[in-house]
């Protein structure tokens, strides 16, 4: 009891305002009482009104101050300043301030992609050269609730043709461009992943890696960065709310993937990639199958126009469901280039002299580029950038009030940040651009649940597990017809309520081709595939020629057979093949239920091979 009287000697009541934690302080240690102090000079007293004598709930009481300590370090500057930002933004959420008053809209410079074309091809070999200098770092706090799947949202299947999930498809498409890069560099630099976990998908993910192996990547090449949560606001005085099962903690919840440059800024990662002579940093969300067949080429526009920053985009249909990149410059002179949410950019632009606000240019989309919150990071710009902010990115919150003084929430807020705000702290000198791509090249996110997506308007992306699996089949069909393969046209189907094209199931692991300069290697002569047929290739050296497919053609690699010469495959194949058998709402696979469908193997015809081989299949 000497701590609790020798507090009543030096520092008189200040904790009088709160007598139930008055009587407990013999419990605190020297930093729990700063920490309490903080709290009431905050003006939380109100956590402490249901504390009960000394000798009761103790061990509840040191847990709350654990908690404390912990929202105090996982957070920049600590929780003071979280409580102080917060009071600040829930008072221009009040009063109903514009973020951007003051700001005028204009289109960015950046760099415009398509497809096939020799700039694309140019671009797409300097970022695989470039590729050994970059680390990739995936964001992947969610669980697959919101689709319908019990489980983190890597673990999905991307498609199911082959099952292959999330996970291991983005692994080994980073182990694929390690190896051309390493190839054409002459050296064996590993590229370092890091994924930013949640207390939800921490340990999930870890397990799968785990027990895949890393999908192929050495120990230690992948990092694991978990995100904490962060303390719920109770009202517009930022009063912190309690836990409503347990008095003795403060409700928390998550703060954004914008923590993502805290936690790397503190891991000290930065600075031991700078040391190893990395130059890039690539972010990328958790559930878009498509992205590598774009990072290429636009990490080779960083390289040719050295970009501090640069925003993959693809084009938008105005007032589409999604953030355009948009250059800001207000009336003082200050500039940004920064993602302006779909809703806030119509108005924003109506405000400020564009009578029609987002409408459609003669190319028949938006001149503004739409945002896939994939980012390229120049990395000596970056660390200096984290040196001055400590990964603290521009916050904003959104409290529901229960009516129109604003005086109440109907429930509990919290502050949120995003990735792509890390631009706003920039200074004007920086150079931030952007690499625009074909849609069906680049985005296909699966976010939306089977009732959500459903609901869309009709022409506007799903954004489902059933329209993302479908984006994997057209664009590898027409990423083989830009090879001069002649690819079946697509037909449309109704699966959960959504009409979709159903182009050949063609799927390849990224090993056999990750640019289109691998395919266009690998492809010969007169090939064609019809829209029923399904092509997997799983080998390395694998060449088509001349290839005739209505069915099922599976062509695999024996084992050790991947530092083979090239087998080549010819002929004609027919089959029954494999057909998409659809399913209702009482399916028992969850996998199946939300894309509305099932792929049932009827006959297929399989190739594996362990030596150079030609099969030539015959009529």
């Amino acid at each position: 009891m000497a701590l609790e009287s020798d507090f009543g000697a030096t520092n008189g009541d200040w904790a009088s305002s709160a007598p139930n934690l008055q009587k407990n302080l013999s419990l605190l240690s020297p930093d729990q009482i700063e920490d309490a102090k903080m709290l009431l000079e905050m003006g939380q007293t109100h956590l402490f009104e249901v504390w009960s004598e000394l000798g009761v709930d103790d061990q509840e009481k040191k847990g709350f101050f654990q908690q404390v300590t912990k929202l105090n370090k996982s957070y920049p500057k600590g929780l003071a300043a979280y409580i102080q930002n917060a009071r600040r933004l829930l008072a221009d959420s009040k009063e109903g301030r514009n973020p951007f008053d003051g700001f005028k809209p204009s289109v960015p410079s950046g760099e415009t992609l398509k497809f096939g074309d020799t700039k694309f091809d140019e671009f797409e070999k300097v970022g695989v050269k470039e590729a050994h200098n970059a680390a990739f770092v995936l964001v992947a706090g969610g669980l697959g609730e919101r689709l319908g799947y019990n489980g983190i949202k890597l673990a999905l299947p991307s498609e199911c043709t082959t099952s292959r999930s999330f996970l291991q498809h983005y692994v080994e498409s980073i182990l694929a461009l390690q190896e051309s890069s390493c190839r054409l560099n002459e050296d064996h630099r590993q590229i370092p992943l890091v994924i930013m976990t949640s207390d939800d998908t921490d340990k999930s993910t870890q397990d799968l890696l785990r027990d895949h192996n890393n999908f192929g990547m050495i120990d230690g090449q992948v990092v694991f960065l978990k995100q904490e949560k962060v303390a719920c606001l109770d009202d517009n005085d930022a009063r912190l709310a309690k836990d409503p099962h347990n008095s003795y903690r403060i409700q928390t919840k998550p703060h954004g993937h914008g923590d993502v440059h805290s936690l790397l800024k503190s891991s000290g990662l930065l600075d031991k990639w700078h040391d190893s002579g990395l130059k890039w940093v690539l972010f990328f969300q958790d559930t878009n199958g498509l992205l590598f067949k774009a990072i290429p080429a636009s990490l080779g526009v960083s390289s040719e126009k050295r970009y501090d920053v640069n925003s993959l985009a693809v084009s938008r249909k105005a007032k589409e469901a999604i953030g355009g990149i948009t250059k800001l410059t207000h009336t003082d002179g200050r500039t940004m280039v920064i993602n302006v949410e779909y809703n806030q950019l119509d108005p924003l632009l109506r405000a400020t002299g564009y009578a029609d606000g987002d409408v459609n240019c003669e190319t028949g989309y938006s001149p503004f580029p739409g945002n896939i919150n994939q980012l390229i990071l120049k990395l000596d710009s970056y660390i200096e950038e984290l040196n001055k902010t400590e990964g603290a990115i521009p916050e904003f919150v959104n409290p529901k009030y229960k009516d129109s003084s604003k005086t109440s929430f109907k429930s509990s807020t919290r502050l949120e940040c995003m990735m792509q705000d890390y631009p706003k702290t920039l200074s004007p000198s920086a150079r931030v651009g952007f690499t625009v791509m074909d849609t069906w090249l680049a985005y296909a996110p699966v976010k939306n649940n089977p009732e959500d997506a459903a609901k869309v308007p009709k022409g506007n992306p799903y954004h489902s597990a059933t329209s993302g699996e479908m984006a994997i089949y057209r664009a590898n069909s027409k990423i083989l017809q830009e090879a001069d393969c002649k690819i079946a046209d697509p037909v449309i189907e109704e699966f959960n309520g959504q009409e979709v094209e159903v182009w050949p199931r063609i799927v390849w692991e990224p090993k056999w081709a990750l640019t289109f300069a691998d395919v266009k290697e690998k492809v010969h002569g007169h090939c064609s595939i019809s829209q029923r047929s399904t092509l997997v290739i799983k080998g390395r050296n694998v060449a088509i020629e001349d290839l005739t497919l209505d069915g099922t053609l599976i062509i695999s690699s024996a084992e050790g057979a991947e530092d083979a010469k090239v087998t080549t495959v010819r002929g004609k194949i027919q089959n029954k093949g494999f057909i998409l058998e659809k399913v209702d709402k009482s399916e028992t696979s969850e996998i199946a239920r939300i894309r509305g469908f099932r792929i049932k193997e009827v006959e297929k015809k399989e190739v594996i091979y362990s030596k150079p081989e030609n099969f030539h299949f015959k009529s």
